[in-house]
């Protein structure tokens, strides 16, 4: 499909289970022409000069942050950080106030993080810039998925057929559940594996393969997508301790030479090193975790150009 034939101009991008293959495959394609910007001694190029972005994080973040801030830079546009510490929200602004106020001083886009499920398609709904979003509560983080699909085509050329392994916290993941939207329609057979304390009671119907066991999971793994043990978010007893985790479901060189021998591990960071994944596993030569931070930067510049450029002639802009 040719870029003529899908445009994401105006459009907000609030998850990927009402995305289309033919929009992440612009999103992806696009990408590798961002990720060469990247690559270069000098890297900002005038795209998106006069356009301005507000990230608008309710949430701590480094990487979506930081990459989300950079690529609007890169690209040329004016960009302005918000975090809640150091705005009205503190003092008992609303979301609708504070989307209101943003939307007022002639923004393009927000970028927005937050805690509450269904956040940004409310934004979506109350204001008219441009809604990218995020990370909303343990909903979904698309940019997240498509950088995840971006470094597994990377690594593995394509993604159809491949078997990709979902290990750990997937009911409070929003990684996870844009992973697997992601991964099905791109045509992957998705395994999912971790305590049943942490995966949702409906898991079985997105079309996944469900296992009590990691090891089962694993065999014959193409792609390793470890996930983050969210404590800020879990209830206390969900797993016996820390401890009793790494042992039955921490994946270790062990348990990662049950998969492939050339299979890719991903994981979303922040790392709990020890906990869900080892450090022998963390920095092997099978890990891509540095790399899928440089293509999140590609992704995101990506998706930035797309919405406010309709993507139309790239390799010229760019």
């Amino acid at each position: 499909m040719t870029k003529g034939q899908v445009s994401l101009r105006g459009k907000d991008i609030l998850g990927l289970e009402g995305m289309t293959v033919a929009e992440m495959e612009l999103i992806l394609q696009s990408a590798k022409e961002m990720k060469n910007i990247i690559d270069r001694d000098i890297k900002k190029v005038p795209t998106l000069r006069g356009k301005s972005i507000v990230n608008l994080f309710f949430e701590p973040s480094t990487r979506t942050r930081t990459s989300f801030e950079l690529a609007g830079k890169y690209l040329g546009a004016d960009v302005v950080n918000v975090t809640t510490s150091a705005s009205s929200v503190v003092k008992g602004e609303s979301l609708r106030d504070t989307l209101l106020t943003v939307e007022a001083m002639g923004v393009d886009i927000i970028v927005m993080r937050h805690e509450a499920e269904g956040a940004a398609e409310f934004a979506a709904s109350a204001v008219k810039p441009v809604i990218v979003n995020a990370g909303d509560g343990a909903h979904e983080h698309p940019t997240q998925g498509l950088l995840d699909m971006f470094t597994i085509q990377e690594k593995k050329g394509e993604i159809s057929g491949l078997k990709v392994a979902i290990i750990g916290d997937i009911l409070h993941s929003r990684v996870a559940r844009s992973n697997i939207w992601a991964l099905l329609k791109l045509g992957a057979e998705v395994r999912i594996a971790g305590p049943r304390t942490l995966l949702p009671r409906d898991i079985e119907q997105y079309g996944v393969k469900v296992y009590d066991h990691v090891e089962k999971a694993l065999c014959g793994a193409d792609v390793v997508n470890v996930l983050r043990i969210q404590r800020e978010r879990q209830q206390k007893g969900l797993f016996p301790t820390p401890r009793e985790y790494a042992r039955i479901f921490g994946i270790n060189k062990e348990r990662l030479a049950l998969a492939n021998a050339d299979a890719l591990v991903l994981h979303p960071g922040p790392m709990n090193r020890g906990l869900e994944i080892a450090p022998g596993v963390a920095y092997s030569e099978q890990s891509a975790i540095q790399e899928q931070v440089k293509n999140g930067l590609a992704v995101r510049m990506a998706i930035l150009f797309l919405v406010l450029m309709g993507g139309n002639d790239i390799e010229t802009s760019a």
